[in-house]
């Protein structure tokens, strides 16, 4: 025969888990949420964020914008070999580094300005006509204005000579 053992406390069900069973299941769920969602933003934004300043290198620092000059525009006869009367007018951009020079310029333009009419009324049409005469007028005015005004002066220094008007007839 079967032996029964008999429970002293009869029978006796599990207790069903108590409100603070509960609680502390809701908060440890939250928190494994809380963290998982921690670890995935630190993830994306670690991937994504710049580097640190120092890490790169430092961008060059943009050059300074350059100064355009206009002088006033000039007339002047040109030689001729064929006894007709041939002018030039021509007016002139000078494209400088900065406003120190635009003004050394101005101080000293009754003597930059004749230098370039002595210059200009001593060339030929026909020198003048083709795109390469003109570019060796430009560099050659460029080389003369850029000579110093008063002795052991320092050479002024021109970027670069822009014709805005150039006509000869």
């Amino acid at each position: 025969m079967a032996s029964t053992t008999a429970n002293p406390q009869g029978n006796i069900q599990p207790a069903a888990p108590g409100p603070m069973k509960r609680i502390l299941l809701i908060v440890l769920i939250a928190l494994i949420a809380a963290g998982a969602a921690g670890a995935g933003v630190w993830f994306f934004m670690s991937r994504h964020a710049p580097a640190p300043a120092a890490a790169q290198p430092a961008a060059p620092a943009p050059a300074p914008l350059p100064v355009f000059f206009p002088l006033e525009p000039m007339t002047v006869n040109l030689q001729s070999d064929d006894g007709q009367q041939h002018y030039l007018r021509i007016g002139l951009t000078l494209k400088l580094s900065d406003a120190k020079i635009q003004q050394e310029l101005t101080d000293h333009m009754p003597e930059v300005r004749s230098r370039i009419l002595l210059a200009l009324s001593n060339k030929h049409p026909d020198d003048l006509a083709p795109l390469d005469g003109k570019r060796a007028l430009a560099t050659e005015l460029k080389t003369l204005i850029e000579q110093p005004t008063d002795k052991g002066d320092a050479p002024v220094q021109i970027e670069d000579v822009l014709f805005t008007e150039f006509v000869v007839q």
